[in-house]
């Protein structure tokens, strides 16, 4: 493969405090990079560098002379009035084409990116879209070299999906294959995606850790590797007691003692103390736990035939929902589609507009916004952390600002600084350990896991499955709700404010691939009756006679394809499918129905074995629709 770009002991170093130092790696053609690290580590700094929007303080990079960079920053910016077409046309101003050449491939591009609006303010557009024209901007000048920073934070998980698949096979969209780097905390994207993780932490000796493979590989290369360094610490242990014990010998003991060993010695004793702090730093990772009222009230909240429309478009309607304590609700849906409005529902900042919400007397919510508007940008960290005063109270306890910081993995430097030169994650942590003070019976979290690292992801995590109330949560991180979710309700999104309720995230799945599939289907015999009938329009079956007494013979039909039986079977095969389709909406009714229904859970079970079944039926149908449709010709 051939090296795009090479990078050799770069350093850098922000407010005094030294990110990363040392970093020496080469990046290959189509190699998908995924850069990894702690909250704070300098990841966006490092890939700014790369993108050569911010210089390194020391050591040397080299680009290839022809590369071509694509760089898509964390936070969307575009300029004033302009649109989707305008953007991308832009965007290709420096490429020397001529006026035809630029409008054909910005055409080309938003169709296949999905843009139907391309002449919409993108100011107007969701956080999703925003994103899919951020990347678009990049994709259409052909990179040698994409860069990504937290790519997938406002994508909804088709969103991801599709970033997914793009990544992988970049011609899908009409673009050359390219080599790329993200940073991401998605688990399940880095997965699926990457063909080498690179880890920069300082608990790293040189500073970063790389492994070629998926992030599965490099977790168990990277275990590993820990534990032959806890093997080492042992030995080190051992061989520096040995050395303090003979020190303790005395001058008269040593006396006859080389001088070498002595230095030695002390040379082992402060690389113990160095390893020491980097096995430490492994291991650190915040201290997540969120405080519960305790509350046995078995229904906390209760949302009967709910609805909520936004402008012209119906987010929801007729939604039943009952939370008790234990349940932990992840909620789905594309950009738009109203999920952060439903949980602003369910936190009585919005109300609905039919139906009514039962909360139990006393009820104590805590919200995490995605917007993080709870997190004020112009004091420092230590104000942020404790406003009032140095001390906190959690869990009923007193605790200095110093030691809640700490429990947050920042440091003691940290506390003065502004809270605005500080990382996503980091802020991200901030408002965590805000709600933390608070005790609840429900969490209502929108998009908690946007700009964690890794650790602080896992430690959120066993924070939310041991918290005993109700969790409403709403997240693209594929990972954290297949572990956490007991049931999931996934919201329309096209404007009918349908609602939907699965088990787990896979059945979901299953369900959007199938309506996708109907979706298909359907276009495809609307546009084979389309064809149908202006055929025998434009092809009449008899000719004028010109004259002549003999009429013109009827052109005859096309021979078809199909034998008797088959010929059956296509003339009913539709209504098979919409009787099928018909049978998947009514046990997804009975599901939903059983789901908020405490003494029909029981039938729980049973429901979703038969809707999976009916799934797979209609699946089936459709297969045998095509195959028929393609023999008939």
């Amino acid at each position: 493969m051939a090296l795009l770009l090479s990078c050799q002991s770069v350093a850098k170093s922000f407010h005094q405090r030294e990110l990363f130092t040392g970093i020496t790696l080469g990046i290959y053609d189509e190699e998908r990079i995924g850069l990894i690290g702690p909250n704070g580590s300098g990841k966006s700094t490092f890939l700014k560098i790369l993108a050569g929007l911010e210089p390194e303080d020391s050591g040397q990079l080299t680009r290839r002379r022809d590369l071509k960079l694509g760089y898509v920053a964390q936070q969307d910016i575009f300029p004033e009035g302009a649109t989707p077409r305008s953007v991308l046309l832009e965007a290709l101003a420096p490429e020397h084409l001529d006026e035809q050449e630029r409008h054909t491939k910005t055409e080309i591009l938003l169709t296949r990116i999905g843009f139907t609006q391309s002449d919409d303010p993108a100011v107007t557009l969701s956080g999703g879209w925003q994103k899919r024209l951020a990347i678009a901007r990049a994709l259409i000048r052909e990179p040698n070299l994409l860069l990504l920073d937290e790519p997938t934070n406002h994508l909804d998980l088709e969103g991801v999906l599709w970033l997914e698949k793009m990544l992988a096979n970049p011609r899908d969209v009409g673009v050359p294959n390219f080599a790329c780097v993200v940073v991401s905390h998605d688990r399940y994207f880095l997965d699926n995606l990457t063909t080498r993780i690179v880890e920069i932490n300082r608990a790293f000796p040189e500073g970063f850790y790389s492994v070629p493979g998926s992030y599965s590989d490099f977790l168990i290369r990277r275990e590993e590797f820990m534990a032959a360094r806890e093997t080492q610490q042992q030995a080190l242990q051992s061989h520096v007691k040995k050395e303090i014990a003979w020190l303790r010998r005395g001058p008269k003991a040593r006396r006859g003692k080389s001088k070498s060993r002595i230095e030695d010695a002390h040379q082992a004793i402060g690389n113990l103390a160095e390893l020491k702090g980097r096995n430490t730093a492994f291991a650190a990772s915040a201290k997540i736990e969120f405080s519960a009222t305790e509350r046995k009230t078995n229904k906390l909240l209760v949302a009967h035939n709910i609805s909520k429309t936004l402008g012209d478009k119906k987010l929801f309607a007729g939604l039943n929902l009952i939370l008790t304590p234990g349940m932990r609700l992840g909620v789905l849906g594309e950009n738009g589609s109203g999920k952060s409005t439903l949980l602003r529902v369910l936190n009585d900042a919005l109300p609905p507009d039919t139906g009514n919400i039962k909360r139990a007397s006393d009820l104590r919510t805590v919200f995490f916004d995605q917007a993080r508007q709870q997190v004020r940008q112009d004091v420092t960290l230590r104000t942020a952390l404790s406003p009032s005063s140095d001390t906190v109270i959690y869990q009923d306890q007193p605790m200095h600002v110093n030691s809640w910081a700490k429990r947050f993995l920042f440091t003691y430097e940290q506390l003065d600084l502004p809270v605005s030169a500080l990382s996503g994650g980091e802020q991200a942590r901030i408002l965590i350990a805000n709600l933390m003070l608070t005790k609840a019976d429900i969490l209502i979290l929108d998009e908690p896991t946007n700009d964690l690292d890794i650790p602080s992801l896992e430690v959120l995590e066993e924070s939310l499955e041991e918290f005993p109330g109700a969790i409403v949560l709403v997240t693209h991180d594929r990972y954290m709700l297949d572990r956490l979710s007991t049931e999931l309700l996934a919201l329309d999104g096209g404007g009918a404010g349908s609602t939907a309720m699965y088990t787990d995230f896979v059945q979901w799945q299953n369900g959007q691939d199938a309506r996708r599939q109907a979706q298909a289907k359907a276009q495809s015999a609307k546009n084979a009756a389309s064809n149908s009938t202006q055929n025998s329009a434009d092809s009449p079956r008899v000719a004028q006679n010109n004259g002549d007494s003999t009429p013109t013979p009827a052109v005859p039909p096309s021979k078809k394809k199909l034998s008797y039986m088959e010929q059956r079977e296509f003339a009913v095969i539709e209504d098979k499918v919409v009787a099928a389709e018909q049978v998947v909406e009514q046990l997804q009714k009975e599901m939903e129905a059983a789901v908020n229904n405490p003494a029909a859970a029981r039938k729980l079970e049973a429901i979703c074995g038969k809707l999976h079944d009916a799934q797979e039926q209609v699946q089936q149908l459709y297969a045998r629709w095509q195959e028929l449709e393609s023999k008939r010709g």
